[in-house]
């Protein structure tokens, strides 16, 4: 079967294409590069290239179109298509005043654990992190139960957005351990001006968190795109192959 270029599948990466935080299984890049043959791919990841390429391998050149954090860091076919700063947007002041909120947040935060690296600062935007990124992978599995009873993040979110209403801010659960915070319009759906879509007849999204408040749902709900929810990198070639393999 020939390869049908007028089809392009866009995928999240934890949850997805990989279990949370851990490398990509050999079944699964077997599979991609199946996939691949058959229609154009992407991915769209929330963490920066780096990262994004210690769980995929050389994701710019594995996929025809490649965003690390949701695009404002875009390749395609391997080569810089766009490159956006969260920094220059927001302004070093604004910025600053952001950051030591939820530092003096977390100061008086009663949680379990606490570890290291509770800011990460990326090219586009602030990961937040209660417990900190530096924790164990037991010690993440339960900081996410305690959240879920304890609703964490989702009381942390709910005071940021009333205090820095102004700066016109998104903030995005995903993962086990942290939220996302960036300037509205920054979420997945940013990697969309990139893609010409009168290359494709059909835009497909695949991710994990596609509910209302999670990471992938503004993508996944987008007009111009069939979203897919998936549970799991297993789901994620279940649902492919019936959709464009069988």
């Amino acid at each position: 079967m020939p390869k049908n270029t007028r089809v392009l599948a866009l995928f999240d990466v934890d949850g997805t294409l990989t279990e949370p935080r851990k490398v990509v299984s050999p079944e699964t890049l077997t599979f991609l590069k199946e996939l691949r043959e058959k229609i154009a791919i992407g991915v769209v990841g929330g963490s920066d290239l780096v990262k994004q390429k210690e769980q995929l391998g050389d994701s710019p050149n594995m996929f025809d179109w490649c965003f690390a954090e949701n695009g404002l860091l875009a390749h395609r076919d391997g080569a810089v298509i766009g490159q956006t700063s969260f920094k220059d947007h927001l302004g070093e002041e604004r910025l600053k005043k952001l950051i030591n909120w939820i530092l003096r947040y977390f100061a008086d935060l009663d949680i379990p654990v606490k570890r290291g690296t509770f800011i990460e600062f990326r090219q586009g935007m602030l990961n937040v992190s209660p417990i900190g990124r530096n924790c164990s992978r037991e010690e993440r599995n339960e900081f996410e139960k305690f959240d879920l009873a304890n609703k964490v993040r989702e009381t942390m979110v709910a005071k940021l957005k009333e205090e820095f209403a102004d700066y016109n801010l998104t903030y995005s659960i995903g993962g086990q351990i942290s939220f996302d915070v960036f300037p509205s319009g920054w979420d997945k759906t940013y990697c969309l001006q990139f893609i010409d879509r009168s290359l494709f007849d059909e835009v497909h999204f695949f991710g994990d968190k596609t509910f209302e408040g999670g990471n992938d749902f503004e993508i996944y709900t987008h007009p111009d795109v069939k979203g897919h929810s998936v549970t799991s990198p297993d789901d994620t070639k279940q649902q492919c192959t019936e959709l464009f393999l069988s």
